[in-house]
């Protein structure tokens, strides 16, 4: 019997085993370990803090996701040895594999900025990208009188690019319905040079910003945190004050890749941006967060991720070539307060731009612009998510690979995108 290794049983795992299980040769099992009892929403996370969402709403139990047949090892992973095609857990347990699927996801890193997680942390320097820092986020927002608050990016890449943008849009709407948002300073302070990575999307989203009075600081490199002094300095001696810090930290790989010596600077595993095969070893491939590849982490990127690898898989199981099928499709919607959002769809090469989805004409979802029916759509997503993803489901007129229907691109641009797609 040959073994399919799944490291990771959050989203990209748990989509990859449903995807799979009922596909593979006879002669093969498919084994996943993961350490950890609760499945996360960890789209939930921005709301929590809120109060949109409760925590009961934030997990599930994620052996309930995982098929009766195939093989759960809940234990911590130590190290991957690929030479040996083996992995070593926890106790001295040894799991060997034929064909292994990295999906260990990403981790906050605190620790990497001077003071970041010093004696401040969660009591007035807090994330969100974590249940625990989203809860108790809640609990200081809920006592929070009012003064400087400060959305802050620490370095890119993070997982969803978009959040640290709605938690600002969110808190300038939570506090106008606290009737204080005069008593709220609120500043987004980020190491890019503007509120997003491409052009189009940072100049309606700047835009956004200033229409709702938040301040924004770019091109901001974090050197350190003053406890002390409530303030953060970047390396050219820049200070911006906070009394109430949002901190999205460096997001990293597992620490397994460090000691595996399976990963880069921050731990991600370099790997095919198209056929999501491991750089470094033919028989590991690599989806979701833990990826290098220079696109959005974030769910809707793994789901996609997800439906090509499943392919590619057969493919080298079968000893066929692999599909340089994925295009960097990433799907996000962006809330903006006031029960609206917006929807930005892009690939590497095509930007986000106006326009409508997924039906040309009708949409009902509008592109870079704000509506209702966004805000909708995200909210409606938490069901997708669980009764959907989580079990391997496609989403009805949605492709893996983007489409330009909808967008308003002139002529010459989709010209060159479709060529790009083909």
């Amino acid at each position: 019997m040959k073994n399919l290794l799944i490291l990771g049983a959050g989203s990209a795992g748990t989509m990859m085993v449903n995807h799979l299980h009922d596909k593979l040769p006879k002669d093969w099992q498919i084994t996943i370990v993961d350490q950890f009892e609760r499945h996360y929403y960890q789209p939930g996370f921005l709301f929590l803090p809120f109060g949109i969402y409760d925590e009961e709403d934030c997990y599930k139990d994620k052996k309930s996701f995982i098929p009766a047949q195939v093989n759960y090892i809940q234990k911590k992973i130590d190290v991957i040895e690929p030479e040996k095609h083996q992995v070593k857990l926890e106790g001295e347990e040894v799991v060997s594999y034929d064909l292994l699927i990295i999906a260990t996801g990403s981790r906050i890193a605190p620790e990497e900025v001077e003071g970041m997680d010093g004696p401040e942390w969660q009591k007035s320097v807090f994330d969100f990208y974590t249940f625990e820092g989203a809860s108790n986020l809640r609990k200081k927002l809920e006592a929070f009188e009012g003064g400087k608050l400060v959305v802050h990016i620490t370095e890119m890449p993070i997982k969803c690019p978009v959040a640290p943008l709605e938690f600002a849009f969110l808190a300038d709407w939570y506090f106008k319905e606290k009737r204080m948002r005069d008593k709220v300073d609120i500043t987004y302070v980020t190491p890019l040079d503007g509120a997003f990575t491409k052009p189009t999307a940072a100049a309606t989203l700047g835009h956004l910003l200033g229409e709702k009075g938040i301040n924004i600081v770019p091109d901001f490199a974090i050197a350190s945190v003053d406890n002390e002094d409530k303030k953060i300095v970047s390396w050219d001696e820049i200070e911006v004050p906070f009394d109430l810090l949002v901190t999205v930290p460096t997001n990293m790989g597992d620490n397994v890749m460090l000691r595996s010596g399976l990963g880069d600077d921050l731990n991600f595993v370099p790997t095919n941006k198209h056929t999501l095969q491991s750089n470094a070893y033919e028989d590991i491939f690599v989806l979701g967060d833990a990826t290098n590849i220079p696109t959005s982490k974030a769910g809707s990127v793994a789901h996609f991720e997800a439906e090509i690898l499943t392919d590619n898989i057969l493919h080298h199981i079968n000893g066929e070539p692999l599909e340089e099928a994925f295009d960097g499709h990433a799907n996000c919607f962006v809330e903006t307060g006031f029960n609206k959002a917006m929807l930005i769809d892009f690939n590497y090469d095509q930007e986000p731009v106006p326009g409508v989805f997924p039906f040309k004409g009708i949409g009902p979802m509008k592109l870079l612009r704000e509506n209702k029916m966004n805000h909708w759509g995200k909210l409606a997503f938490r069901w997708i998510y669980w009764n959907m993803l989580m079990k391997g489901k496609k989403i009805p007129f949605i492709s893996p690979q983007m489409s330009l229907v909808g967008k308003e691109i002139n002529k010459k641009e989709k010209q060159e995108a479709t060529e790009v797609l083909n």
